[in-house]
């Protein structure tokens, strides 16, 4: 009687674990289909077929930008420095699902067909479930040449590295559709130089912004507008101890006229020793002045 249960439980086992095989290997299929077939829209650029693959999110939001930027969409969509990737000839390390969002991980020489000789590197590809079919949303990129641990193991199979990052997870949660914008007034930019710490940062309640320990610029979605622009911002501290580091904050306007530079309209500064404050707001306009400077005259 006891053999006969150790048989059916070993049956049991290893049709679900059939089963699991297979489903992973369902998934698989339908995630690499979805996204060969975003990357024949980008190739073709095909903007009905983009918009039958690509995430309701992730069209919103790069609408958004391409208007924020003064560009034409869906024209805008296919104007890429570089073509999507094929995975074609790519080591599949995993596949991660959680409730409606996945993402599938590939290791080998990932060529954009920019010139050059390929490295090996990481891609990880992220996708979102509706109405019963995967749609794709982003990829991610990421670079082992400062990681040469990472990269033996991957190269090995060892995927821990994946794992035990949690931003390489998918989150299970499928972000909301941003507000749809109309083309910017002006194009504008907000840059943080904030070293130890993080800034949260809202323009004109559309344009959301996170900057940490970075010195970067991002794009305002809605750009800037005439007359009054609000910003709001919130600033801690990265680490335990007081940071001592210098801080800024700037609103920059782009000139669309090639040869003006760009124009701070804005700035917030703190100056080494100094403590920011933990919230702020204020306001920058854009005046007859502001707008005849951006057009060179």
């Amino acid at each position: 009687m006891v053999f006969v249960m150790i048989r059916i439980f070993c049956a049991l086992f290893l049709t679900s674990m059939g089963l699991l095989y297979a489903q992973d290997d369902d998934l698989r299929e339908d995630l690499e289909s979805t996204y060969q077939t975003w990357r024949l829209s980008i190739q073709t650029k095909n903007d009905v077929i983009w918009r039958k693959v690509t995430a309701a999110h992730r069209q919103i939001a790069v609408k958004n930008r391409l208007l924020s930027e003064k560009r034409k969409f869906p024209q805008g969509v296919f104007d890429l420095p570089a073509l999507p990737p094929s995975i074609v000839g790519l080591k599949h390390l995993d596949i991660q699902r959680r409730g409606p969002t996945a993402k599938s991980y590939y290791f080998g020489k990932i060529d954009f067909g920019i010139g050059g000789a390929p490295a090996e590197n990481l891609l990880v590809l992220s996708f979102t479930g509706a109405l019963g079919s995967w749609k794709y949303d982003q990829m991610e990129y990421i670079n082992l040449a400062a990681l040469p641990e990472i990269k033996a193991q991957l190269t090995k199979g060892d995927i821990s590295y994946i794992s035990k990052s949690p931003n390489l997870m998918p989150s299970g949660i499928v972000p909301p559709i941003p507000v749809a914008i109309k083309e910017a007034p002006y194009i504008a930019k907000a840059y943080a130089y904030c070293p130890g710490r993080e800034i949260q940062v809202q323009i004109n309640q559309t344009s959301r912004h996170t900057f940490q320990d970075a010195q970067e610029a991002q794009l305002i979605i809605g750009g800037a507008r005439a007359g009054i622009n609000q910003i709001q911002y919130a600033i801690k501290n990265l680490i335990d101890q007081d940071v001592k580091d210098p801080m800024t904050l700037r609103v920059y306007l782009m000139s669309e006229v090639t040869g003006v530079k760009p124009i701070k309209i804005y700035e917030y500064q703190v100056v080494e020793g100094q403590k920011p404050v933990a919230f702020g707001k204020g306001t920058f306009v854009v005046c007859d002045a502001v707008c005849s400077q951006l057009m060179g005259r």
